[in-house]
C-alpha cells in the first residue's frame, strides 16, 4: 500500500473523520443549520480524501502484481493493459500529489478572481480579455463553474474590468498562483503599422468566504449605490437597476455585482466580495509585519509582476518566482495553467520548508 507518512497520515485522517461524524450524531446538532452544513461538506471532504488515497493505493498494488505476472511470464495483452493502467495510475497520483499541496486554510473554496488591464488602451483592454479567455478555459478543463459578476467591456475591445466567481472544490488553492501582474508582448493588431507592443494587466484572486468566517463590517462604513447592469446576461439586465456597487469608506475598497436579477442577491454577492477582500487585506497587513519582524525583502503586493508571456520575436511564456517556462503559448491561452501552477505550489512549498 502506498504510505500513509510524510505529508498524508491516513490514522490522522480517519481520526478527523470519526471526530466529525461523532458530532454530527449529538443532539442538537441542527440548531444552527448553518455550520452543521458546512461540517456536513467538511467531512464529505475529508471522506473524498482518504477514498481517492485508498483506490490509488489499490492500483498501485494492481501493477505491482501485474509487473510481476509479466517477470514470470511475458504476454503480450496483459502488457498492453499494464501500460494502459500504469499511465491512468500514473495521472491520478500526479493530480493527487498536487491537491496534497494544497494545504492553507481557504484553498477548498470557491475563488474571486478579478482582471484589470493597466495603462495602454485598447491593446491593454485587448489583453484582460485575452486573460479571461484563459482562464475560463482552465476552468471548464477543471469542471468548475464560471459565473461573471461584474463585467465592463473596454472601448473599442477586450475588457476595462471583470469579476468571476470560479466554482469548484480547490479552486482558490489552485488560481492563488495567478495573483499578479501579467505581461504581454506582441505585435499589436490593433497597430497598422505593426508595432511590437508590450501591455499588463493585473489579476487578483480571493477565497470567497462563507458565512462561518468571522469578518466585521460596520454598516456605517458602508456607501451603496444601484445602478443598471451593463454586462452580459440577457435582456433584463437594462431594465432596473438591480446592480449593486458597496464601497467601504475605510479602505476605499469597492465592489460590484451585476450577476443575478435581483437587488437582493446582488447585494449579498457584493458584501461577501467585500469580506473577502477585507480578509486579504488583513492577512496582507500580517505577512508585511512577519516579513519585517524577520528581516525579509520580499513584495507581498498584489501588483508584482509574476509572468510573461510574449509572442514576438519568439514564443515564451515564463513564470518569474519559479522561472518554469514553455513555448507553447497557444497551449497555454488555451488554458494549459497546471504546469504554472504545479511549479507554483512546488516553489510555496520549498519557502515554506527551506532545506
Amino acid at each position: 500500500m502506498l504510505t500513509s507518512g510524510g505529508r498524508f497520515d491516513l490514522d490522522a485522517l480517519d481520526e478527523r473523520i470519526a471526530e466529525s461524524e461523532a458530532q454530527m450524531a449529538e443532539p442538537g446538532f441542527w440548531d444552527n443549520g448553518e455550520k452543521a452544513q458546512q461540517l456536513i461538506e467538511t467531512t464529505n471532504q475529508l471522506k473524498a480524501k482518504r477514498d481517492n488515497f485508498v483506490h490509488l493505493s489499490d492500483g498501485v498494488e494492481d501493477l505491482e502484481v501485474t509487473l510481476s505476472l509479466l517477470q514470470e511470464e511475458p504476454d503480450e495483452d496483459m502488457q498492453r493493459q499494464f501500460d494502459h493502467d500504469l499511465e491512468r495510475v500514473g495521472e491520478q497520483l500526479e493530480q493527487y500529489r498536487l491537491e496534497q499541496l494544497l494545504d492553507e486554510p481557504y484553498d477548498a473554496n470557491n475563488a474571486i478572481l478579478e482582471i484589470h488591464p493597466g495603462a495602454g488602451g485598447t491593446e491593454s483592454q485587448d489583453w484582460g480579455e485575452m486573460l479571461l479567455r484563459m482562464y475560463t478555459r482552465w476552468a471548464g478543463q477543471h469542471q468548475f463553474q464560471v459565473e461573471v459578476a461584474d463585467y465592463e467591456a473596454g472601448d473599442e475591445a477586450g475588457i476595462k474590468s471583470v469579476t468571476v466567481l470560479v466554482n469548484g472544490h480547490n479552486a482558490y488553492g489552485y488560481l492563488r498562483s495567478e495573483k499578479g501582474v501579467h505581461r504581454l508582448v506582441r505585435i499589436s493588431p490593433f497597430d497598422a503599422a505593426g508595432r511590437r507592443h508590450t501591455s499588463f494587466a493585473s489579476v487578483d484572486v480571493m477565497p470567497e468566504l462563507d458565512n462561518t468566517t468571522e469578518i466585521e463590517v460596520n454598516s456605517d462604513d458602508l456607501r451603496v449605490d444601484v445602478f443598471r447592469s451593463s454586462g452580459a446576461g440577457g435582456q433584463h439586465i437594462n431594465k432596473t437597476s438591480s446592480a449593486v456597487r458597496i464601497t467601504h469608506l475605510p479602505t476605499g475598497i469597492v465592489v460590484s455585482s451585476q450577476a443575478q436579477r435581483s437587488q437582493l442577491q446582488n447585494r449579498e454577492t457584493a458584501m461577501n466580495m467585500l469580506k473577502s477582500k477585507l480578509y486579504q487585506l488583513e492577512e496582507e497587513k500580517k505577512a508585511k509585519q512577519r516579513a519585517a519582524i524577520q528581516g525579509e525583502q520580499m513584495d507581498i503586493g498584489w501588483g508584482s509582476q509574476i509572468r510573461s508571456y510574449v509572442f514576438h520575436p519568439y514564443t515564451m511564456v515564463k513564470d518569474h518566482r519559479t522561472n518554469y517556462e514553455t513555448h507553447d503559448g497557444n497551449a497555454v491561452m488555451d488554458g494549459n495553467l497546471d504546469p504554472f501552477i504545479d511549479a507554483y505550489l512546488q516553489w510555496r512549498l520549498s519557502q515554506k520548508n527551506p532545506e
